[in-house]
C-alpha cells in the first residue's frame, strides 16, 4: 500500500526505479529542448515575413531543415555515445 506521497508505507524506496524515472525526466527535457532550438533555427532561417500562415516554399524549407537538424544531432549523438563507450572499455 502506498501513503499520499506516491511511495511505499515505511519509506521504502526503491532506488532503481527512482534513477529511471530521473533518466526519463532527463530524456524528455533534453528531448523538449533539441526541439525548441530546431524549431527556433528553422524557423528564423525559412521564414522571412512572418504572416497568418507558410506559403509553401517556407514549409519546405522548414521540413528541409528539421530533417538537416536531426541528421547532424544523430551524428554527433553517435559520435559521442560511441567515444564515451571507448573510454570506458580503456578504464
Amino acid at each position: 500500500m502506498d501513503d499520499f506521497s506516491g511511495g511505499p508505507i515505511g519509506g521504502k524506496v526503491d532506488s532503481g526505479m527512482i534513477m529511471e524515472q530521473v533518466k526519463l525526466q532527463i530524456a524528455v527535457a533534453n528531448a523538449q529542448e533539441l526541439l525548441q532550438r530546431m524549431t527556433d533555427k528553422c524557423f528564423r532561417k525559412c521564414v522571412g515575413k512572418p504572416g497568418s500562415s507558410l506559403d509553401n516554399s517556407e514549409q519546405k524549407c522548414i521540413a528541409m531543415c528539421m530533417d538537416r537538424y536531426m541528421d547532424a544531432w544523430n551524428t554527433v549523438s553517435r559520435t559521442y555515445n560511441s567515444r564515451l563507450q571507448r573510454e570506458r572499455a580503456q578504464m
